[in-house]
């Protein structure tokens, strides 16, 4: 089985754990500020997500695993957790949100290293140019500096929290952004697309967050985006489906599951993607959750 870069020994110290999430959790207030990641994220900063020492300032609200928010680097001067994460976003920082391994709750019906699939998913956003999921990394235990071992560090984009999908759903202009959220969920099986999973910044920009739920062989799509159903699935964004993922045999320019995104995936999950990318081109519109169970709790 297939799950991404090789998992060492930890050698961190679980006191660690303990005493990091006790940490307050960081307050917000729901303004959005200007900082939206590169668009494509730069080398530079894909760089520093991946090697720099990582520091941590607080817990993230509302997560049911221990998710921290961290300084990528060097941190300037005096900047303090008890901010908030309104002040940490416009201190010209890199924030990031690591997911360590260890900090994770234990599913009866998904594999371990959940964290994989988070990087998965921005990899698979990435192949198929849709700018959804902010830039996200695979940290290793090995590496200096990551303190609780190995995980996925994601970007940090602060936005708007008092919105999320169904207050974007009355602004019209969102919907050809929400149309090809639907598709990538689809695609990536998405098994927990709730409202608050949907984030818009300051450039009215949608990011996916909270990814990790994903990719499971079986079709295990809960989300709340049902409000296209019936419609067609858009033709550019049949046509993004048909260029990556799509090889010859099937009508298409790929070749299969990229390799960036096949790392973290088994066989059985990589077969699976497939088969759900050929459906999106053959039916060719969104689908209805006819059992109405098809919708993850709590909604938002």
């Amino acid at each position: 089985m297939t799950t991404g870069p090789s998992n060492p020994s930890n050698p961190s110290d679980p006191s660690e754990l303990s005493e990091l999430s006790e940490l307050s959790e960081l307050s917000v207030s729901p303004t959005a500020a200007d900082t939206r990641p590169d668009t494509p994220p730069s080398d530079t900063t894909l760089e520093r997500l991946r090697t720099e020492p990582l520091e941590v300032l607080g817990r993230m609200p509302w997560s049911s695993n221990a998710t921290f928010l961290v300084c990528v680097g060097d941190a300037p001067e005096g900047l303090d957790a008890a901010h908030g994460l309104d002040r940490l976003a416009t201190s010209g920082a890199l924030l990031a949100v690591y997911k360590p391994g260890r900090g994770e709750q234990p599913l009866w019906d998904f594999p371990t290293r959940i964290f994989t699939r988070e990087v998965a998913t921005y990899e698979l956003a990435v192949s198929l140019g849709w700018d959804l999921v902010p830039p996200t990394v695979y940290r290793s235990d090995t590496d200096d500096g990551v303190p609780l071992g190995e995980g996925s560090l994601q970007q940090f984009v602060h936005v708007d929290f008092s919105e999320h999908y169904f207050t974007m759903l009355e602004d019209e202009t969102l919907h050809p952004q929400l149309r090809r959220i639907c598709v990538f969920d689809l695609l990536s099986n998405n098994t927990d697309r709730k409202g608050g999973h949907i984030l818009v910044d300051a450039d009215r920009h949608l990011w996916c967050i909270d990814n990790g739920l994903s990719f499971h062989q079986e079709f295990k799509l809960r989300t709340v985006v049902w409000d296209f159903a019936d419609e067609p699935i858009p033709d550019d964004l049949r046509d993004d489906v048909c260029r990556v993922l799509l090889d010859d045999a099937d009508g298409g320019g790929g070749s299969g599951v990229p390799d960036a995104v096949a790392a973290y995936l088994d066989p059985f999950e990589r077969d699976a993607l497939l088969t759900r990318a050929r459906a999106v081109v053959a039916e060719g519109v969104f689908p209805t959750d006819h059992s109405g169970r098809r919708h993850p709790w709590p909604l938002v």
